[in-house]
């Protein structure tokens, strides 16, 4: 059984790339999806879905260049926050480094995303 599960949000205006770990160094999880959750439920869904799967909490890091309530999230924040995951989740915001790269897979560059996931979730 893992201790916790480390998610990274990040959301640009073209598209929202999520990594799940299971520690500093086995991902378990890439995706690439729409920039915004259509439901108000998107969002929190999968968080706790991975926690009920892998039966360990989720600690998600959401990437941001300010924190709330500068920046605009939208249904992020809504969906994230408001509704308060514990005990199967818990999201904190961490600010986003400015480097993107793409990789042949055609998901981008996930190192950055994996650094924020360590800064944010592992403390």
């Amino acid at each position: 059984m893992t201790t916790s599960l480390w998610v990274g949000i990040d959301p640009y205006p073209t598209e929202t790339r999520i990594l799940a770990m299971t520690g500093p160094g086995e991902t378990i999880l890439k995706a690439r999806l729409t920039p915004r959750p259509q439901h108000p439920r998107a969002a929190a869904t999968p968080l706790e879905a991975l926690s009920l799967w892998q039966g360990a909490p989720v600690r998600a890091a959401l990437c941001a260049d300010e924190p709330p309530p500068l920046f605009d999230t939208g249904s992020w924040t809504d969906a994230l926050l408001l509704g308060g995951g514990a005990p199967l989740y818990d999201v904190a915001f961490v600010p986003r480094r400015r480097r993107r790269r793409r990789d042949g897979l055609g998901l981008g560059d996930m190192r950055a995303l994996e650094q924020l996931v360590l800064l944010g979730v592992a403390r």
